[in-house]
């Protein structure tokens, strides 16, 4: 058997250490498992709802059914589950000019946004139709000296002009601790104290079912994703979803269609049963990359790199930063991830320009699904301090394999 013989020291110790962690992850699986269960049930979720239409995609129920469905999980009043989202940035996008207009203000909150935002809001770019060129003016609330959100500072930052607050849940390419519920609940009630009509909205990447409730349960107005993240249970093809108060979304969806058609229009093109299903298997899927994650961050803790978020910290997301500090170990650590995937384990990853980054990227992602991150995938910019990004995992136990080849490739830290 061609296995290769380092693979039975790096993680095999922390593997028999993690159980109780694990147990409590799984446990987190139940509840959020029982909500959807609850909501197929609700909604009667049939054969039937797995069939598609072509053309405008008018009267589809599958697709109506499973935006209830969304929505009821969710907690919100609606919710938009559509193929035509090509990405979490486009859903996220879609929602930002489904509800700014020309004089508005937008303010991020926790800190800057995600790199792929820049050119949609106009802080990088030009040309292409961003917000800023719309004339929606835009400001952040840094974080803290130690990367945490500025409570503080946003309780006094929102004015009668904020339009929309910006909360990414995500850590995104930063080195802060993603958001729990908890905070993005705090947040918004500072917002709404000193703004009652500021429209809250987040960006909910990453952090689908890794809590037993979504932001849209704790207030906020609205929020989107993608669904070759979490919600899509590594099999959704492609897609995202906004969710949240029923005219905001419609708002978000006539961005994505036109006015006029909004959530009545979109053909699902066969993928009916790939978005319910893919749905069904999410928090189990989302449980095993945080296993995973887990395993990652103790595993290079040991070697002595610092780690986001540690190993003694609640797992918020499906992503697990690694500061390797160099751009040679940023590079033969995605290569060895590459290696260990069932998809193009042959390809060798080099750095690249991506569409939507400043930053050259490296980027190991063999999944079935192009681009997916619910599946195992490490990626970073090659900008100081080089840090990898681990996101995703179908089952704890690859990721257990990639990261003692990605152990053995950079080594101890200096």
């Amino acid at each position: 058997m061609d296995y290769p013989d380092y693979l039975n020291t790096a993680s095999a110790p922390l593997e028999q250490s993690s159980l109780q962690t694990f147990y409590q992850i799984d446990t987190q699986v139940k509840k959020n498992l029982a909500k959807v269960l609850a909501a197929f049930r609700a909604h009667r979720v049939g054969t039937h709802h797995f069939a598609s239409v072509s053309g405008y995609g008018h009267d589809d129920l599958g697709r109506e059914t499973l935006d209830k469905v969304f929505a009821q999980i969710v907690e919100a009043e609606a919710a938009a589950v559509r193929v035509q989202f090509v990405s979490g940035t486009h859903a996220i996008a879609c929602a930002l000019f489904g509800v700014l207009r020309p004089g508005d203000e937008m303010l991020s909150v926790a800190g800057s946004p995600y790199d792929t935002l820049e050119a949609v809001i106009g802080t990088r770019g030009s040309h292409q139709g961003s917000l800023k060129e719309f004339g929606i003016s835009y400001r952040e609330v840094p974080l803290t000296q130690a990367s945490e959100v500025n409570f503080d500072e946003i309780a006094v930052s929102v004015t009668e002009k904020t339009k929309l607050v910006l909360i990414q849940r995500s850590c995104g390419y930063s080195w802060r601790s993603s958001l729990s519920i908890h905070n993005i609940n705090k947040i918004i009630r500072l917002v709404k104290q000193q703004n009652p009509n500021t429209v809250c909205f987040v960006d909910n990447c990453y952090g689908e079912f890794t809590e037993a409730q979504e932001p849209t349960a704790v207030g906020a107005d609205l929020m989107a994703g993608s669904l070759i993240k979490n919600p899509g249970g590594t099999i959704a093809t492609t897609g995202g979803y906004v969710a949240g108060k029923a005219d905001l979304v419609e708002a978000a969806v006539c961005r994505l269609t036109a006015p006029g058609i909004g959530s009545s229009g979109g053909a699902t093109l066969n993928q009916n049963r790939l978005m319910f299903q893919g749905l069904f298997l999410a928090p189990q899927m989302v449980a095993e990359a945080m296993k995973g994650n887990y395993l990652l961050a103790k595993a290079f803790e040991n070697l002595g790199y610092a780690v986001n978020p540690p190993s003694s910290a609640p797992q918020r997301e499906v992503i697990q930063a690694i500061r390797l500090g160099s751009a040679e170990k940023l590079v033969a650590f995605c290569q060895a991830v590459q290696q260990h995937s069932p998809i193009e384990s042959y390809v060798t990853p080099v750095p690249a320009v991506m569409p939507g980054y400043d930053s050259q990227l490296v980027m190991a992602g063999g999944s079935f699904i192009d681009g997916s991150t619910s599946e195992l995938s490490a990626d970073g910019p090659l900008r100081e301090p080089y840090v990898v990004y681990c996101q995703g995992g179908t089952h704890w136990t690859h990721v257990a394999i990639a990261l003692e080849a990605a152990a053995k490739a950079v080594g101890p830290a200096n």
